[in-house]
């Protein structure tokens, strides 16, 4: 009986206890202190509760319209730029993988459908980030897969040719200069990573013209 007596103790100290925490930090104490016990409880958990809730929708809705539109992509476009370089500076990678690609390192052979000819392991490796991803910022899987398609069209874009001269987009006029010097412009979508790590390399106006013709045998 005395053992029982003392949990309840315990138990009636700790619910006061939780209760002037709680209630002392969102009411003023005229409004609660003069209730029973077991509606301070109540009021707690009622007031935690729809605080919890209230918080964790906030962070719900910032994940969905902030995060994964504001994280996903810059994480992919520095992923690829890595994988991108990482084919060039790889002696072993390019020559077996990435080399394909780069046989059409002119502008007169440079064309849309320059951009899927590659070595099948090469498109998984370029993919890679994508997938990568997914595991930090998770997207629905339509998503992911729209992103992969607009990944392929934004290929067949950049080896058309025709530099739109939109800043800071990796327009074609920059994948030009990347297909003629091997060490520029790695950047995907954008030439933010280019310009952070120092491979950027901008079109002139000579090349926006059309007239950039300049080939390179460096491997």
């Amino acid at each position: 009986m005395a053992a029982e007596n003392g949990f309840l103790t315990q138990f009636v100290d700790e619910t006061t206890f939780y209760n002037r925490i709680v209630l002392s930090h969102l009411l003023p104490a005229n409004l609660w202190e003069p209730l029973p016990r077991f509606l301070q409880t109540w009021l707690r958990s009622y007031l935690t509760g729809n605080l919890f809730y209230f918080i964790s929708a906030f962070l719900w809705c910032f994940y969905i319209y902030y995060l994964k539109r504001n994280v996903y992509i810059p994480e992919v476009e520095f992923g690829m730029y890595w994988v991108h370089k990482g084919l060039h500076d790889i002696k072993f990678l390019y020559k077996h993988l990435h080399a394909t690609h780069h046989m059409y390192n002119k502008q007169n052979t440079l064309s849309p459908f320059a951009g899927f000819a590659s070595h099948p392991l090469d498109g998984i490796l370029q993919a890679a980030p994508h997938v990568i991803a997914l595991f930090i910022v998770p997207v629905h899987l339509i998503t992911h897969m729209s992103l992969l398609f607009l990944g392929g069209m934004w290929t067949t874009c950049i080896h058309d040719c025709i530099h739109g001269n939109i800043w800071p987009i990796m327009g074609a006029g920059y994948h030009t200069i990347h297909h003629t010097t091997y060490k520029h412009n790695c950047g995907q979508y954008t030439i933010c990573m280019d310009w952070m790590f120092g491979t950027l390399e901008v079109p002139s106006v000579a090349e926006d013209n059309g007239l950039y013709q300049k080939a390179k045998c460096d491997y």
